[in-house]
């Protein structure tokens, strides 16, 4: 669902920092949460709203960056980084010629909601006429953050660091998230008179506030809904907690929309995983990005699934790894220890258990008995292998790619098949048998004997 702003915007996405406590070559806002980079959540957001243009400001490691962002955004360097009001100046070159409002967002903050977004842009558009619409929240401990001092109808009195305030202003519990919105020709007007007399000798976004008060100009801030919205990830276990929040949260979306989860805190979902109604998800399941789920699907425990789409009565697992290209169509079934990579499973075709089918058309009502393996790979290059409906391949079967097995067809047990198939043939590759009647007694008398000799 789109939540479109009223008027024109763009966003700045500062993103220059060098992230040292990820202890990492991968840039800060690479690193994923739910399979997604934290810098892409934010810019599904960013793009609900549907912004005339988007910069991303960035510093060490920008090339990532660049690579990440494409042509959807464009990126300005901060070298040397001065303040994140430093930061916000680099992108006016970016906006030149663009005139209207600025929302100004932080990479590793990267769960704003887009109506969040919208509703401080709109704040910006109220009656008062607010030079600067602040992000504000209420954190269960404020610590050291700055402090936001505004009256009842959250307009701003005075923005103050902690380090800076009194004891009264300590107490209040309205902190500063470092977000904000502005109109473009505000923004870059205020930003020009921020001054670095502190003690980094930095450029600090946050002086355009009380800039705009000092000049008599209104300034407002508005609440996130909570203090995870805008929380920050600057470490590995700030990192894991983002996860864990994200999941917390994805799980409950499940089980209010019509999927059982039967142990909840042990399923794990992508950020674009989609789940019908009546699903039911048994403990410890995984699924990687490009999941799509319909209903009435049965997902058996400990099982991993990756770019796979599962049709209405399906059942998978248990311990079942599902990669990308897998289509399971309606009523198939992937049993135990069965790995399926880019194959297709007709309506009632079903491999129960300790089978690899990867590159394959599996025919509806097919049955894949257990052991078989589709070998689609000669070490360079991939093969297909297709089955026809009502197909039975044997147990400790290999179908050897390029190879087509017909309607009906019945491959024995054991066998190695490397030629078609015919529709309602018997295909039975086996070595002629051997026997020899005694050799094992005699074998085993000789050996007996021969390790008694040697003990003495």
């Amino acid at each position: 669902m789109t939540t479109t702003a009223s008027h024109p915007f763009a966003a700045i996405i500062l993103a220059a920092g060098k992230g040292t406590r990820m202890k990492s070559d991968l840039h800060k806002v690479l690193h994923p949460i739910a399979g997604h980079p934290m810098l892409e959540h934010l810019m599904a957001s960013v793009a609900e709203l549907g912004p005339e243009r988007t910069a991303v400001v960035v510093g060490a490691g920008r090339e990532q960056i660049e690579k990440a962002v494409g042509n959807r955004a464009v990126t300005c360097v901060q070298e040397p980084q001065l303040g994140t009001g430093h930061a916000v100046q680099q992108a006016e070159g970016a906006l030149a010629g663009f005139v209207g409002d600025v929302l100004v967002l932080y990479g590793d903050v990267p769960f704003v909601k887009a109506a969040t977004m919208r509703a401080m842009l709109e704040r910006l558009h109220a009656a008062d006429n607010p030079a600067a619409v602040v992000l504000g929240f209420e954190p269960a401990d404020p610590l050291a953050y700055g402090r936001v001092i505004a009256d009842d109808d959250g307009r701003i009195v005075k923005m103050v660091e902690y380090k800076d305030a009194d004891e009264g202003e300590r107490a209040c519990r309205l902190c500063n998230s470092g977000l904000l919105a502005a109109r473009s020709g505000d923004l870059f007007a205020l930003l020009a008179r921020v001054g670095n007399a502190n003690a980094q000798g930095e450029y600090y976004l946050p002086d355009i506030i009380n800039i705009a008060i000092a000049d008599g100009r209104a300034c407002a801030v508005i609440v996130a809904d909570s203090a995870d919205e805008v929380a920050g990830i600057n470490s590995r276990a700030e990192l894991a907690a983002a996860e864990a929040r994200w999941q917390a949260a994805r799980r409950l979306q499940a089980m209010d929309e019509g999927a059982t989860l039967i142990a909840p805190e042990t399923v794990f979902f992508s950020y674009d995983t989609v789940l019908g109604r009546d699903v039911t998800i048994e403990p410890n399941v995984f699924f990687g990005p490009g999941v799509r789920v319909a209903d009435k699907v049965l997902i058996r425990a400990n099982s991993h699934i990756e770019g796979a789409s599962l049709a209405s009565g399906v059942k998978v697992g248990p311990f079942a790894r599902l990669r990308p290209g897998t289509v399971l169509e309606e009523g198939s079934f992937i049993g135990n220890f069965v790995e399926v990579k880019n194959a297709v499973l007709a309506p009632g075709a079903k491999a129960s258990h300790l089978t690899y089918l990867g590159d394959a058309t599996i025919g509806a009502g097919a049955n894949i008995g257990a052991g078989t393996i589709t070998c689609n790979y000669d070490g360079y290059f991939k093969y297909k292998t297709v089955i026809g409906p009502g197909a039975f391949i044997g147990s400790n079967s290999s179908l050897i790619a390029p190879v087509s097995i017909g309607a009906d067809a019945i491959v024995a047990a054991g066998s190695a098949v490397s030629r078609d198939v015919a529709a309602g043939e018997l295909r039975m590759v086996r070595a002629e048998q051997l026997v020899k009647p005694g050799w094992a007694d005699r074998f085993h008398d000789a050996m007996k004997k021969k390790k008694a000799a040697e003990k003495k």
